[in-house]
């Protein structure tokens, strides 16, 4: 089967798995950006430690190989405020917000819309971006095991331990 193929199914099931978490709803949006409803930040913490654990597993049995991207502090400063104003303005993130076209909610095609605005933009300022804001704090192609020196198993232990932990603040305050 083809990588593209992969990468179809894999978004149609995370498709479905927003939809039935019910994370896709501007209401839980909202929760979520006023620290009232963990809905999403749980689904978002679920994803990542099942992630985390397929993806180093498949790497030790030697079935992918990682394809480490480099930490770049300034680009992702400035993407994670850039994202984070998105999404405090539309009231959705990208994915979701395409996710409620998909239910229907045509106010998710200002996402959409953002999306393509943002990419023309990146596009355009890409050259002068790239001897600037994407040279500030390069650290290289690491990992957190790496950078910490630790066992990668290690890390995703400690990981889903911390995770789980919030889990269980976020019950006990309702959230």
């Amino acid at each position: 089967m083809s990588d593209l193929l992969y990468g179809v199914i894999t978004g149609i099931l995370f498709g479905f798995l927003l939809q039935k978490g019910r994370v896709l709803r501007y209401d839980k949006q909202l929760g979520a950006l006023r620290l009232k409803d963990m809905t999403i930040v749980k689904f978002m913490l679920s994803s990542i430690m099942v992630g985390m654990v397929g993806v180093y597993f498949l790497s030790d049995l030697g079935l992918v190989k990682l394809s480490i991207r480099g930490i770049n502090l300034g680009a992702n400063i400035l993407g994670g405020l850039t994202f984070g104003i998105g999404w405090a303005l539309l009231g959705y993130c990208p994915g979701t917000s395409l996710g409620a076209v998909g239910e229907g909610r045509w106010d998710g095609l200002w996402g959409i819309a953002g999306m393509l605005v943002g990419a023309a933009i990146y596009a355009e300022a890409f050259p002068v971006m790239q001897s600037t804001v994407l040279t500030w704090g390069n650290l290289g192609r690491i990992t957190l095991p790496q950078l910490l020196g630790l066992n990668h198993w290690l890390v995703i232990i400690l990981f889903i331990g911390g995770s789980l932990a919030l889990f269980r603040f976020f019950e006990k305050q309702g959230w």
